[in-house]
């Protein structure tokens, strides 16, 4: 008995978004933070995982943003304390860039598949869903 070679093409489930695959698609959704994220949010439609990762790039990237912003108003008012605001934003802005490698890694590990960022990841997530889930 000799095993049957399937000679019709498979077609993926959902179509990849834009022609890019599913991992390609998640590692881009951080690429540029929040901006990416918008944009593969609404061009991964179709997807959930892609939407997951650009949910997550949204919310991660978007709080470390307005984080800094609010540490560089509050620091410019306090003169010379404000350098310990600027030092605060310097280990906000290592810390992001670190999770920010560390998600990319991740997404091109896993194929694209839904994977929560790392060590912020269970606080994110839940948000991320509710984002994910809001776009049609």
């Amino acid at each position: 008995m000799k095993a049957e070679i399937m000679t019709s093409p498979q077609h993926p489930v959902n179509p990849p978004p834009a022609g890019l695959d599913k991992k390609t698609s998640a590692i881009l959704s951080y690429v540029l933070g929040w901006l990416t994220g918008i944009v593969f949010l609404f061009v991964g439609k179709n997807d959930p995982d892609v939407k997951f990762h650009a949910s997550q790039s949204i919310i991660f990237f978007g709080a470390v943003t307005v984080l800094n912003v609010v540490l560089s108003i509050v620091g410019s008012f306090l003169g010379v304390l404000g350098i310990i605001f600027s030092l605060v934003s310097l280990v906000v802005g290592v810390f992001a860039l670190v999770i920010w490698i560390m998600a990319m890694v991740q997404a091109n590990n896993t194929g694209g598949v839904r994977a929560e960022l790392p060590i912020v990841g269970k606080y994110i997530a839940p948000y991320a869903d509710q984002l994910a889930n809001s776009v049609k």
